[in-house]
């Protein structure tokens, strides 16, 4: 499908400087089909804000049908511009990072699928995806109940519970208490040479969710981290495996919220099988 790109300025409750957060949307549109609905997706991106590769991997997305948000996740520090891919621009993303508190990040995910819902072309039903800070923020974003799938990407702190402010996270506090327990389906990409999640955390990440019953699957990839980033990859982008992967993304995206299979009836599980 062909795509649009535009921007929406919000306005944030919890910016003390009143800057609005920057949510670009990309959309599909259908010649002829000016009323057409599609889910919606929302794409959190990296410590560079939205960049080159995370506005293609969203336009991917948004070219096989769906309405897709990338919010700017540093608007209290700086403007909706991209991060450099250097030294200067990581320290930056990764000072904003731990420098943003925890209720800001709950509500730009919360105003990003409040637009995603308000717009006349998406039909409510939404997703979330992400890659490192973005894919801890899609797996966060779970945690409302509108996000029927997250498919997160590389997942950064999650394991070790320091994101934001203060870097004491309630991630997997909230993973624990249940709040994923009968809800959504959440699935995990990591690469196994990722040096930002150990096999320690990724196995703590597994047992977390395994013991608290999420319907979930995790990957473990041969792979470094920012594997799918296809600039600026420092050696590590791997076409054949991101191609895989977005593969995998749009299948769950397409089962759970491609269509609407109305309210769900009894219980989730395999089907019985009678010999």
């Amino acid at each position: 499908m062909l795509i649009t790109k535009t921007f929406h300025d919000v306005p944030s409750q919890l910016d003390a400087n009143g800057r609005p957060i920057r949510i670009f949307v990309i959309a599909p549109t259908v010649p002829g089909y000016p009323n057409a609905k599609f889910p919606g997706v929302v794409c959190f991106s990296e410590i560079y804000q939205v960049t080159g590769p995370v506005e293609r991997f969203a336009g991917q997305i948004a070219s096989s049908g769906y309405v897709v948000a990338c919010p700017s996740s540093y608007h209290e520090f700086q403007g909706p511009e991209a991060i450099p891919y250097d030294v200067e621009g990581t320290d930056r993303g990764n000072k904003f990072k731990i420098e943003k508190e925890i209720a800001a990040y709950n509500e730009d995910a919360k105003l990003a699928i409040d637009l995603l819902t308000s717009l006349p072309n998406c039909n409510g039903r939404i997703a979330a995806t992400g890659m490192c800070l973005g894919g801890h923020l899609a797996f966060r974003a779970a945690f409302d109940p509108r996000v029927l799938s997250a498919f997160c990407f590389f997942a950064t702190d999650i394991h070790s519970a320091t994101l934001g402010k203060g870097k004491s996270d309630d991630t997997l506090i909230r993973v624990r208490n249940g709040e994923l327990t009968g809800r959504g389906e959440v699935v995990m990409v990591f690469g196994k040479q990722d040096t930002h999640v150990p096999r320690e955390g990724r196995d703590l990440i597994r047992k977390t969710l395994e013991d608290a019953n999420v319907t979930a699957s995790l990957l473990e990839v041969q792979a470094q981290h920012a594997f799918i980033r296809d600039e600026e990859s420092k050696g590590r982008w791997d076409a054949a495996l991101t191609r895989s992967m977005f593969t995998f993304m749009m299948e769950v995206f397409e089962r759970t919220v491609g269509r609407d299979l109305g309210e769900k009836v009894g219980n989730v599980g395999e089907p019985e099988h009678v010999c």
